[in-house]
């Protein structure tokens, strides 16, 4: 099933969301990033932290980095943190947020 154009499953509830790419008008187009969700505190916003390896060439080894990305939470997807999720690039919602979270792929404890 491909509601908004990515390989996706739709949300079982509906939402009256503007910002929602399943219930509202968001086009989401770019880049699907994956992460983890590191915080829910703020209000229909998720932070997704991202970790990945960078090369030191100095010392011939890889150091761990990361990255967090303010996404846009849909009140039709049910998050946590810890909860591992796809971020899809949409135009920009706010100061700091240019994404919307668009599928949970696993649960916390996973």
């Amino acid at each position: 099933m491909m509601p908004i154009g990515l390989d996706v499953p739709e949300p079982q509830t509906e939402c009256t969301d503007q910002h929602c790419p399943f219930h509202g008008e968001l086009p989401v187009h770019g880049q699907i990033l994956e992460g983890t969700v590191a915080s829910t505190a703020m209000d229909k916003t998720v932070v997704v932290e991202r970790e990945y390896d960078v090369h030191v060439p100095k010392y011939d080894r890889y150091m761990k980095r990361r990255s967090r990305v303010s996404a846009h939470h849909p009140p039709c997807l049910e998050l946590e943190v810890g909860d591992r999720v796809e971020i899809a690039e949409t135009r920009p919602l706010s100061k700091t947020k240019h994404h919307v979270v668009v599928n949970r792929l696993t649960g916390g404890d996973a």
